[in-house]
């Protein structure tokens, strides 16, 4: 091997290192001698991105990287400068500066850079991405191009808050919201009105978020109310790759995160979970923490203002 190739190899295994701490586990590979690549994060309280400036390169992610890492939610990559070939499961796009499209982490994807390319990848935890969308599937690898208004001011968006300095954990949560309220219209999935399939699913959730503080909420109360099988229902949250029992439980919690946000001290968090339909306190505990990675109440001081 020549000095030139091992120079080249060198920087991709510096590059390709960085991309794995900052997004999880990827396999890359150099597309001829002229490859470059640097990675910069920018991290304000809930905002993780990073600033990605790549050349000749493959990135990809199979079920092989996807096992030995761990979730990172979904990938909102806005292309800054240069073209990019973006793929995953059966979509295969192409972006151009100001185009924006979202990459489930959990599935196999794969990204090619031609001639220099920078790109914006922010990451958006899968429980945040869910409460914005919670009404369809997400469209991942969909193109939203740049000249939509949907575009021009997510990218306004996401390119002020990287400018900021010293965001607090709520303003920048309040950022991640705002940037999918702006995009949902272009991620969420497509199924129309009139499809009586699409009025059943409304219906479940509807009936769900109505009920939620009962304990007895469960998968058979709700297809007994809205007038299907039991199987029916498993299938019509499949279709969204959303478990009935599982949704019931990451609503109940998005509502006590809600609350452990802006109620005070004094809030006992027993009682919170009661009030969401958590009859058992230690189970409500642990959910809890597989969710959002800390305890209720390491969660309520984060918010708590400074003495």
């Amino acid at each position: 091997m020549n000095s030139r190739h091992m120079a080249r190899d060198q920087a991709l295994d510096g590059w390709l290192q960085r991309v794995n701490e900052l997004c999880g586990r990827f396999c890359a590979k150099a597309l001829g001698d002229a490859f470059a690549g640097r990675i910069e994060q920018y991290q304000s309280g809930a905002l993780q991105m990073s600033f990605n400036d790549i050349a000749h390169a493959r990135l990809y992610r199979t079920e092989r990287e996807l096992a030995a890492g761990e979730d990172k939610g979904y990938f909102a990559v806005f292309q800054l400068e240069g073209r990019a070939q973006m793929a995953q499961d059966t979509q295969r796009i192409v972006l151009a500066p100001g185009d924006i499209t979202l990459i489930d982490a959990a599935r196999p994807s794969e990204f090619e850079y031609g001639e220099s390319s920078r790109q914006l990848s922010l990451i958006l935890p899968r429980e945040v991405v869910e409460r914005s969308l919670r009404f369809s599937g997400v469209r991942s690898c969909a193109r939203i191009a740049a000249h939509t208004p949907v575009a021009v001011l997510a990218n306004s968006l996401v390119r002020e808050s990287a400018r900021q300095e010293g965001l607090s954990l709520a303003e920048s949560e309040a950022t991640l919201d705002a940037l999918l309220s702006l995009l949902r219209p272009a991620l969420a999935g497509v199924d129309s009105d009139d499809d009586p399939h699409e009025r059943l699913f409304r219906r479940a959730v509807t009936l769900i978020d109505r009920r939620l503080c009962e304990p007895e909420l469960s998968p058979e109360l709700i297809a007994r109310e809205i007038g299907v099988s039991l199987r029916g229902l498993y299938r019509m949250f499949a279709r969204r790759q959303l478990v009935v029992a599982q949704y019931i439980r990451n609503r109940r919690l998005d509502f006590c995160a809600e609350a452990l946000r802006h109620a005070g001290s004094e809030l006992k968090l027993s009682a919170l979970g009661y009030a969401w339909g958590f009859s058992d306190s230690s189970y409500f505990s642990t959910a809890f923490k597989a969710r959002f990675g800390v305890s209720p109440g390491e969660y309520r001081k984060r918010y708590r203002p400074e003495a």
